[in-house]
């Protein structure tokens, strides 16, 4: 994502002086402000849906992932209850912050969900991943296998292997502000695209998460004056591609190829959310093989208590 609670707003550039000012004029000159909501409304939200795949067959596995922002501030504002509405078969959790032994009370009694794995960072409160299945996986990896030790100690990828695919988990480096962390990424960047390449020779992959990254203009509201901060640089953006290339497909797009202003995560600042000033930088990608079975790829933006929303995929599961 961009440098975490940095607006999408024009900027000068990245400077939250500067937007502390524009929303200081902003607010004289209007009399009232857009304000971002941090609780869900879930009477009346319907997350059903009768999607069925191009083959005009039902959907049976139902995959969902959401970058959390701290899951015990999630929780604290109702966010829990997403997983009692959506329902997921498996739910995959990012920036978690927060370690097995100190999980909120809400997350630690959950009967549908018997099956569920922690990846802390090593460093208290920052970055960790979640993964909450409904059935028991085959096997599970924490990390990389052989190498990216300094990503392996920030908790960032879960890899679940089930009976017919793999769901890989994964929170991918930032590049920060000022792009300090940006060659830190690109180590993560190819590592990450081995290991699925891998993994895809064995069984087909569905990769899931925040993968801080908003592929083309049309996945943020602002690429013009975004090109050279984290999120949208060039080389992220490329790297990307060369993923896809490896022989996977961005599931989103492929039902809405041309769909303008859908994001999944919004700053906090200057109203952002309630103005839908975002980026797209969650995703469902899965191996290209797997596209038929593919029933839809949806992004739950009225569910609230994170920055970013949840996603959803379903599909019927591969054989």
């Amino acid at each position: 994502m961009p440098a975490k609670r940095v607006s999408e707003d024009k900027q000068p550039k990245g400077s939250p002086a500067s937007k502390q000012k524009k929303a200081t004029e902003g607010a004289k000159s209007s009399p009232v402000a857009k304000k971002n909501k941090t609780v869900t409304e879930w009477s009346g939200m319907d997350l059903s849906s009768q999607a069925q795949t191009g083959e005009g067959k039902p959907w049976n596995l139902k995959l969902s992932s959401w970058n959390v922002d701290g899951l015990r501030a999630c929780c604290a504002k109702g966010g829990a209850e997403y997983l009692t509405h959506e329902l997921p078969d498996v739910l995959c959790l990012q920036e978690t912050k927060v370690s097995e032994k100190k999980l909120p009370e809400e997350m630690t009694k959950l009967a549908e969900y018997p099956h569920c794995y922690w990846l802390a960072a090593e460093k208290e409160g920052y970055s960790s991943v979640g993964l909450l299945s409904k059935t028991e996986p085959v096997s599970v990896q924490f990390g990389f296998k052989t190498g990216g030790e300094e990503h392996n100690s920030e908790g960032r990828m879960i890899t679940a292997e089930f009976d017919t695919f793999y769901l890989v988990n994964v929170y991918v480096p930032n590049s920060g502000r000022g792009l300090v962390t940006l060659g830190k990424r690109m180590d993560w960047d190819p590592r990450l695209r081995e290991h699925v390449v891998a993994l895809d020779k064995v069984k087909p992959v569905i990769i899931c998460g925040d993968l801080n990254v908003a592929h083309k203009e049309i996945d943020l509201k602002n690429p013009k004056s975004n090109k050279k901060n984290a999120g949208f640089t060039q080389e992220e953006r490329d790297s990307f591609t060369e993923l896809l290339e490896a022989g996977f497909v961005d599931s989103y797009r492929h039902f809405n190829p041309e769909k303008v202003d859908s994001f999944t995560f919004w700053t906090y600042m200057m109203g952002c959310r309630a103005k839908n000033v975002g980026w797209r930088l969650d995703y469902f990608l899965v191996s290209s093989r797997l596209v038929p079975r593919l029933a839809d790829s949806l992004m739950r933006d009225q569910v609230f208590g994170s920055d970013h929303c949840p996603v959803t995929l379903l599909l019927e599961k591969p054989e």
